[in-house]
């Protein structure tokens, strides 16, 4: 099966606003104002990222102004009410992802640790970029045109070498049509199918004997 060609090093934002341990809580506030952003990486030394300041991690000072926690759950986050400083306020060990792993792994990891962005990292853990929900939906903006070549090219070759197979791709919705003799292809073409980035949904409107 052909692995995807989109990483996300394709789709990250290369300029990241970043900040030091010493930031100060409206410095960061300010900065996320400006740049639109729900999260920033906190770094030291030459750009290792040692934490992430995120929305959740600022609105405990709001949260806890008048009150105090009413349930042991909510104790770690009083305790950043009345933090100054992003080394107070940052969690840490970030959560980060390479810039060389395929879109699926960093919207799995998104997904799982309920995170909007995610700081990319060398090998050293050093800043290479930043990537959001936003940029990994990204792939969904590639036009039919080059979804059509590209399930051609990487999918049918490999999967059905010199079976003509018709299909049409219509807002990323790619429909198999016409008569495919091997039915037992059916489910990996369209696990195929799918893994193409940018891939919205997979129908068939196949028909044919099953083969012998």
């Amino acid at each position: 099966m052909p692995a995807s060609r989109y990483t996300v090093s394709d789709l990250m934002t290369h300029t990241a606003v970043a900040i030091g341990r010493e930031a100060s809580y409206k410095e960061i506030v300010e900065l996320m104002h400006q740049w639109k952003v729900s999260a920033v990486p906190v770094l030291e030394g030459e750009g290792r990222v040692v934490g992430v300041v995120s929305e959740a991690d600022l609105l405990p000072k709001e949260e806890f102004r008048r009150t105090d926690p009413a349930l042991p759950e909510q104790l770690e986050e009083a305790s950043k009410a009345g933090a100054v400083l992003a080394e107070e306020l940052m969690s840490s060990p970030a959560i980060t992802v390479h810039p060389d792993a395929p879109v699926a792994e960093a919207a799995r990891i998104m997904a799982r640790k309920h995170v909007k962005r995610l700081p990319v990292v060398n090998g050293l853990g050093m800043l290479e970029g930043v990537v959001s929900r936003s940029d990994l939906l990204k792939v969904f903006l590639r036009p039919d045109e080059e979804l059509e070549e590209e399930i051609r090219r990487s999918v049918l070759t490999e999967l059905t070498p010199g079976v003509d197979v018709d299909f049409a791709v219509q807002d990323g919705v790619v429909t198999l049509l016409g008569p495919l003799r091997d039915r037992a292809l059916v489910p990996l073409l369209a696990q195929a199918i799918r893994a193409v980035e940018g891939v919205v949904d997979v129908r068939m409107e196949l028909d044919g004997a099953v083969a012998a």
